[in-house]
């Protein structure tokens, strides 16, 4: 990026001009946009937490609060009139029932065994499941099965709150409804097992959800087909008492499922031979309610407000009267939950492609741009190295000032210090603070003030080049300092005829504050080891506003500073790319800028300089498709700063989303250690960068959290203005306030 965008009246434009500062609106599109991302990633994340293999999260608890006549009683708890009642499974009389689906996988399979042994099964579903697979669960209810909640997430309730209880059960209820149009009365504890397990913390749930309206399904026999077991030990453990009814336990999901689906069929045919019959939870309860010589109807008793939606009469099928119809906002509540964990699936795994792309790409280019930058180094640092003779003759300073009073008398007395014989053209653009007048003031040899009337940085700098004696021109900042011998070493790759502008090394003066450290960091990895690369494959995207020379008559060729965008220096840049010149990097001609001292600040300027630039590549986008010099660049240099300035800064903050994404939802020492890994890479190019730079390592103590906060902050600005100009946004000058802290420098300091 350039160094020193900071004017005060000309508007840049993609289309054109003349329009005010991007409204706020389009900040606020450009936060909804990364909210509504990482609300789809918080999404599926919470689809992902459940829990794959059975475990108890508690043991030895006691049951001194649970009547014997539950603990002692059969698998089906229900509250009738706030009584408990509990109901056994009758005699030779199988309940298939399964945990932890649906399964694209497995679910399917076992429901086409289920479909051969013509048996019907009750299947216990996570919420998160099914709004993942609601084919699967269409199924089992149109195939004549029962379905029951096995909350959301997979959690043990028995510790959460009631808001918890609540909302685990509510949320699989309405993906129930979206998936099927209906809910349920059944209920199914994860990790809960037969009736004599319930014990003081898990017994307020039940009766909390008895009053609800839920029936409480528990087992008499488990198969712990979950471990593996083998066939024969899945049969053998499933089998019950000698001509006892029981409900039986599997799993259709939460793991590999191979040995169920061996087992499963074997169990079945094992169980019809000793003449069971198979029913569903709801076929079992009929059955004993008759047997007690009890009138039918829903034995779980009418649902409580907050239990299973009573819209519409049950199922006509006897073995699925648990079912109720959903009303008609449930459907619609479960629709749109469906919809957006449809999104999230696809969305989230797609960005995960992407985004691997582009963290190879990010690597491949640290790599590239250490590679070349030592190169660079290398070569322009060996003894015999030369640019040709030596360039001593004299050269034009322009220094265009807008309300400069602050720092006028330090950037000009800075350059009555050069080394090298120059001209200081000071281009007064309609100040209102007495610059003019600061400037004439100090008396200095050599130094012209012109005044214009107010007409924005491209016209001061144009009409500094009119006024320029010599034919190379070195253009500056007003707030900017140069080191004594800066000018002598800009100029010197003008011995190669077909150089037609060098840029400077751009520094930050006011360092001292935890966002000029920031910016520290930011300038010498940036000039260091960006500017040496694109040096070397001769695609440079920017001379520095704060310091760089041109060939006057390189200037004139392209046809001056251009007004067209918020960032002339690019456009100037590229526009002498396009026309044949050749740009170079001088890294030991250095210029110290005062960086913006303020959040505000930092984000107006980084703002107009990632517009500014995406105006610039759209102006000269026919540079792709050019012949010869124009070609060259449109080639190599305009997809190098579209991918590395615009395309990876964008999808960059989504890699630290995805990061803690990964922390919180998948595995957090691995997360952990890749962002350390990547942070060390980017650590060692810091310091590589400092080492080439001369600069003290002290600064980098702060790029861990310049990583974590300013590096956000810099994204936030980029989408802000990716989406003003995807919106047709117009942006204007704004002047920066400036302090004039930044004083003369000693040479070579740093």
């Amino acid at each position: 990026m350039a160094a020193s965008r900071r004017r005060h009246a000309t508007p840049g434009r993609i289309g054109r001009v003349g329009r005010p500062a991007v409204p706020r609106p389009r900040v606020i599109m450009a936060l909804v946009l990364l909210l509504g991302l990482v609300c789809t990633m918080l999404l599926d994340g919470y689809l992902r937490a459940e829990v794959g293999n059975d475990q108890r999260v508690r043991s030895n608890a006691s049951a001194d609060t649970v009547p014997d006549e539950v603990l002692e009683g059969g698998p089906i708890l229900s509250f009738p009139g706030g009584t408990a009642r509990s109901q056994s499974v009758p005699d030779k009389t199988i309940v298939l029932t399964f945990d932890d689906g649906p399964d694209p996988e497995w679910s399917g399979k076992v429901l086409d065994i289920l479909d051969e042994n013509d048996v019907p099964g009750t299947f216990f579903l996570v919420g998160s499941m099914i709004s993942r697979y609601p084919d699967v669960v269409r199924r089992m209810v149109d195939e004549g099965n029962e379905v029951g909640v096995h909350t959301f997430t997979h959690v043990d309730l028995s510790y959460q709150s009631e808001a918890r209880v609540k909302r685990e059960i509510a949320q699989t209820q309405l993906a129930l409804a979206g998936a099927t149009g209906i809910t349920t009365t059944l209920f199914r504890a994860p990790y809960s097992s037969k009736t004599d397990a319930i014990d003081d913390y898990s017994w307020p749930v039940y009766q909390r959800l008895g009053a609800m309206g839920y029936t409480s399904v528990f087992i008499d026999t488990d198969s712990e087909d979950w471990q593996l077991p083998g066939v024969s030990k899945i049969v053998k453990w499933a089998t019950p008492e000698e001509g006892e009814g029981a409900s039986v336990l599997f799993h259709d999901a939460g793991g590999d499922r191979s040995e169920t689906l061996a087992a499963l069929p074997k169990y079945i045919k094992k169980m019809k031979a000793k003449g069971y019959t198979f029913t569903t939870v709801s076929g079992a309860q009929q059955q004993d309610a008759a047997t007690a010589g009890e009138t039918g109807g829903d034995a779980n008793g009418a649902a409580q407000p907050g239990g299973p939606a009573q819209a519409g009469s049950a199922q006509g099928n006897a073995e699925q009267s648990a079912h109720r119809t959903a009303d008609t906002a449930s459907i619609w509540e479960g629709r749109a939950l469906l919809a957006a964990v449809a999104v999230a699936e696809w969305s989230v795994p797609g960005l995960a492609a992407v985004l691997a792309v582009v963290g190879f790409a990010v690597l491949g280019r640290f790599g590239m741009m250490l590679l070349l930058a030592r190169r660079h180094h290398r070569q322009r640092n060996r003894r015999r190295f030369t640019w040709g003779p030596e360039v001593t003759g004299p050269v034009s300073v322009i220094v265009p000032a807008y309300n400069e009073k602050e720092c006028i008398a330090n950037t000009l007395n800075s350059l009555a210090a050069s080394t090298h014989p120059i001209e200081i053209v000071v281009v007064d653009d309609g100040s209102t603070d007495g610059t003019a007048e600061i400037a004439e003031a100090l008396g200095l040899p050599n130094v012209r003030v012109v005044r214009q009337e107010n007409a924005g940085k491209p016209a001061a700098l144009n009409n500094g080049v009119r006024h320029a004696r010599y034919d190379i021109v070195v253009m500056m900042d007003g707030d900017t300092v140069f080191e004594p011998d800066a000018v002598h070493q800009l100029v010197q790759p003008f011995a190669d005829p077909g150089i037609g502008a060098v840029a400077g090394n751009a520094k930050v003066g006011n360092r001292s504050t935890m966002i000029g450290a920031w910016q520290h960091i930011e300038y010498v990895i940036g000039f260091n080891l960006d500017r040496r690369m694109y040096d070397l494959l001769r695609c440079m995207p920017t001379i520095p506003g704060a310091i760089g020379a041109f060939r006057r008559q390189a200037v004139q060729e392209a046809g001056g500073m251009s007004e067209d965008t918020l960032a002339e220096d690019t456009d100037i840049t590229i526009a002498l790319h396009r026309a044949g010149w050749r740009v170079v990097y001088a890294e030991h001609a250095r210029a110290w800028t005062e960086a913006p001292a303020s959040l505000g600040q930092l984000w107006r300027q980084r703002y107009r300089w990632s517009y500014g630039t995406m105006q610039a590549l759209w102006k000269h986008r026919r540079s792709v498709t050019d012949r010869g010099p124009s070609g060259r660049f449109g080639r190599v240099g305009m997809p190098l700063v579209v991918l590395f300035q615009i395309v990876t800064p964008v999808f960059a903050p989504l890699i630290d989303v995805f990061t803690v994404y990964a922390m919180i939802f998948v595995d957090f020492r691995a997360s952990l250690l890749a962002w350390l890994a990547v942070l060390a890479v980017q650590l060692f190019c810091a310091a590589y960068a400092f080492r080439l730079d001369r600069e003290k390592y002290r600064y980098l103590l702060m790029l861990p959290l310049q990583q974590l906060a300013y590096r956000q902050l810099m994204y936030l600005v980029l989408i802000h203005s990716c989406v003003t100009a995807a919106t047709g946004g117009r942006l204007r000058w704004q002047k920066l306030k400036r302090t004039g802290e930044v004083g003369t420098p000693r040479a070579g300091a740093s």
